[in-house]
Order: structure tokens, then C-alpha cells, then sequence
């Protein structure tokens, strides 16, 4: 699954490391792929993309060059979280978009499903994996976009973010139209808008809010990810809410924010749930499918 949308600041790290932890917690296996050369992600999960990641080794860049390594498990590193694996990124990893749009009208086979090669060569490893592509509609993203069999995205009720998501969206119907004469088609079980930054005490979202849900009436989440200053503090500790521990945990503002989270993560695991057909019988059980 992709977390996606090429206008940067829309919540879409905060959202990867945070589904991750969830559903590492489910008890699933999880790897994460930070695609993204800033790295946000690789940075949350306690490693400093300057010194801590090489571009040669430990990236994603080996493996979307020819002749590179026949599987990612080069680049899989254990992490502090039991049951999470991360790819990580560094800035080296931006070379790669150069490489990748100059080799494009030689090899576009090759450019174009190289990374969804990759994701399958480490698939019977994990239960999910999460992508986190860079916030632009370069090559790396058109790759990314490849390699996902579903899309969640996230927007902030807000006009200008509003407007970019839904640029986004017409310009990736249209992108995935082009990718598909060239290397065939592909569908994706779920693509789902996320109102991220949502702020039920301003009009403003509100407003926004009830207008994203009349455009996209069929692809809207139910759930909102909240605005929170939980999330804030923590990030800016290079930390998750998730991983606070002590008299933190036991605020009010905590507990909403935990509670917050907790819902999208069920909602996306529900949504993943039923792209399993060895979850269907009990997903009847319980009435979800």
C-alpha cells in the first residue's frame, strides 16, 4: 500500500510510521519502504540518513539500477519495533529520479516495474507493506504508483490541499492510463482519501470537509486523522504516539489522540483485510464483509 499524494506537508509520514506501529501491534508483519530521498520516514525510525544509511548498500538505489541485486533483502533492516523492517532512504536516493527519466524511452519495461519486481521478490516475508513515495509526480512516485496494490491518500480540509488532491487524483488517472499502454495495466484493491490535519473546531475544515465527502462520496475514509499537538511533540522528537511512555500517556489530550489513530488503523486494516480471501470467513463471523 502506498500512502500518497504530491503535495508535501499533507500528514503522509506521520501517517505511514503511525499505521505501521499499528499494525505491527495486530501482530502483523511490516516492512516499510521510505522511497522518499528526505528520508522523514527513515529519520522516525531512528536513523540519521547522512551517517547511519549508505546510498550503495542500504537504499533502494541499488537494486533500480541494471544489473543491480536480483531481490531487496539486501536492504531490509530490523528496527527498534518488533515485527517492523525498513528500507531506508537517504539524499543519494534522488539521483535516482535523473537516472530513471533518461533511461525511460530506452527501457520503459524495466523502469516502470522495477520496483513492483522488487516488492514481490520480499512479499512472502511481510504481511503488508507500506511505501512512502517522494511528495512529487517524478519517476520514483510513477514506480511507486506501479508497485502499490492499493492507495491510501492523505488530504488536510483546506482549499489549496483540496485543490492539490484532486490535481492529483486527474493527473493519476491520466498517468496510470499512459503507464498501461506501456506496461500494461493495474488495478488496485482500494484507493482511498484520508481528511488528515482535521480540526473540528474550525468552520473552515468543516466546511471543506463536507465538500471533500460530496466529490468523493465512494472514497473517503469514515474515519478523520485529527489534528493534534500529541502528534507535533512527538515528531518533534523523531517519535511516534505510539512510543510515549510515562505520565504522557495519561493525559486526556494523549488518550484522544491514541483514540484517533487507533480508528484509522482499523478502518485500513478492515480494508486490508478484505483484499485477504483467508479473512473472509471471519470477516462474515463478524458481520464486516
Amino acid at each position: 500500500m502506498a500512502v500518497q499524494n504530491f503535495k508535501g506537508g499533507v500528514g503522509k509520514t506521520t501517517l505511514v510510521v503511525h499505521l505501521a506501529q499499528y499494525f505491527a501491534l495486530r501482530g502483523y508483519r511490516i516492512c516499510v519502504m521510505d522511497c522518499d530521498s528526505q528520508a522523514s520516514t527513515t529519520a522516525v525510525f531512528g536513523l540519521n540518513p547522512d551517517v547511519d544509511v549508505d546510498e550503495e548498500e542500504d537504499t533502494l538505489y541499488p537494486f533500480l539500477q541494471h544489473g543491480g541485486p536480483k531481490s531487496l533483502h539486501y536492504a531490509l533492516r530490523a528496527t527498534y519495533w518488533p515485527g517492523i523492517a525498513l528500507i531506508p532512504a537517504n539524499l543519494g536516493l534522488y539521483d535516482a529520479e535523473y537516472e530513471f527519466a533518461a533511461r525511460m524511452a530506452r527501457d520503459p519495461a524495466f523502469i516502470l516495474d522495477r520496483l513492483r519486481d522488487g516488492v514481490a521478490s520480499i512479499a512472502d516475508q511481510f504481511d503488508i507493506i507500506l511505501m512512502d513515495p517522494p511528495p512529487a509526480l517524478g519517476m520514483l512516485s510513477l514506480s511507486v504508483l506501479r508497485a502499490a496494490n492499493a492507495l491510501l491518500i492523505p488530504a488536510p480540509p483546506n482549499n489549496i490541499d483540496f485543490a492539490s488532491t484532486a490535481h492529483f487524483l486527474k493527473m493519476m488517472e491520466a498517468t496510470l492510463a499512459e503507464l498501461a499502454r506501456h506496461g500494461g495495466a493495474r488495478e488496485y484493491s482500494f484507493v482511498k482519501i484520508l481528511t488528515s490535519k482535521m480540526n473540528d473546531q474550525k468552520s473552515a475544515h468543516q466546511a471543506i470537509k463536507r465538500m471533500m465527502d460530496a466529490v468523493f462520496p465512494q472514497d473517503m475514509l469514515n474515519v478523520s486523522l485529527k489534528d493534534s499537538a500529541e502528534i507535533d511533540n512527538a515528531t518533534a522528537n523523531l517519535m511516534t504516539v505510539y512510543e510515549l511512555t510515562g505520565p504522557a500517556t495519561r493525559t486526556e489530550t494523549h488518550k484522544r489522540c491514541r483514540a484517533y489513530l487507533d480508528a484509522v488503523g482499523r478502518e485500513v486494516e478492515l480494508l486490508i483485510r478484505k483484499t485477504w480471501p483467508s479473512h473472509h470467513r471471519q470477516l462474515r463471523k463478524e458481520g464486516l464483509l
